[in-house]
């Protein structure tokens, strides 16, 4: 388990462009035959890659949750980015083709990924997000374009996107996470723009979808200080509360949103208009 400890927007003109990958992007999450993962103490935060690649994987259960078993006092949302797969929780068999997602409650004890049986060539690739939970909902699956669908932006300000909600106030319960996956339209780039926080959760993008000679430009830091990181396929950026973010590929690309902290309502942002930022 890769420890990412809780950092303070004063820290951030120190940072160099490696410090300021070691802290908020998430690397090798995907490596077949394991399950990775890496704790942010930002609202105490597991993110993780499950890539079965041919054989059953255990969610293990690291030492330094301290807990019987993953989901002891956590919840956990995944969605599958690479080909049909299994989730099997507590014995039931959940199928996620690409794009699915799967909630997973407090108190589930055992969790197994694999490749479904008929699966698509290349193998299932699991996105998990974890959180603390305080009480226990039930599992839930939700396929791709089964969630609440909203389309966002404008094509002449090259953000046209559609968005999923999955796991929200009025979509799969949970205790706190917050989660879905946006596509860009051919011809957009911006994930969001104005750029926004939120101060009363940390936000993490999985950025998947994007070309191998492809990069995205993640935007983080504060709105008068902003700081970028250069993001390949299927890495991770954690944004702590303080920290804005938004995006522009040099292709178009998806991702998979996901946020944990005291508000569940998808709308409670601080927007940063362009012209405020330095």
């Amino acid at each position: 388990m890769d420890q990412r400890y809780a950092t303070s927007p004063d820290q951030l003109p120190h940072f160099d462009t490696a410090a300021l990958r070691d802290r908020f992007l998430v690397q090798d999450l995907f490596i077949p035959g394991e399950v990775r993962v890496a704790y942010t103490h930002h609202d105490r935060i597991v993110l993780g890659g499950a890539v079965p690649a041919g054989a059953p994987l255990l969610l293990p259960v690291f030492e330094e949750l301290r807990a019987e078993h993953f989901l002891a006092h956590r919840e956990m949302g995944i969605v599958n980015v690479g080909g049909s797969g299994t989730v099997t929780a507590d014995g039931e068999v959940h199928t996620l083709p690409n794009g699915a997602c799967l909630y997973l409650g407090r108190g589930t004890r055992d969790v197994a990924f694999a490749d479904a049986p008929d699966g698509d060539e290349g193998g299932a690739q699991f996105y998990l997000f974890s959180a603390p939970a305080h009480t226990a909902y039930p599992s839930q699956l939700v396929l791709k374009g089964q969630g609440t669908a909203r389309e966002l932006g404008d094509q002449l300000t090259s953000n046209r996107r559609s968005l999923n909600q999955y796991i929200h106030e009025n979509g799969i319960k949970s205790c706190q996470i917050v989660m879905g996956v946006t596509e860009l339209h051919p011809g957009s780039m911006w994930n969001t723009m104005p750029a926004h926080t939120h101060d009363r959760r940390t936000e993490c993008y999985l950025y998947f979808d994007v070309p191998q000679d492809a990069r995205v430009i993640h935007l983080m830091g504060r709105p008068d200080e902003t700081r970028h990181l250069v993001v390949a396929d299927r890495q991770a950026v954690i944004s702590p509360s303080w920290s804005l973010h938004s995006g522009v590929g040099t292709a178009a690309y998806s991702f998979v949103w996901a946020m944990a902290g005291e508000n569940q309502s998808f709308d409670d942002m601080d927007a940063v208009p362009v012209t405020i930022l330095k």
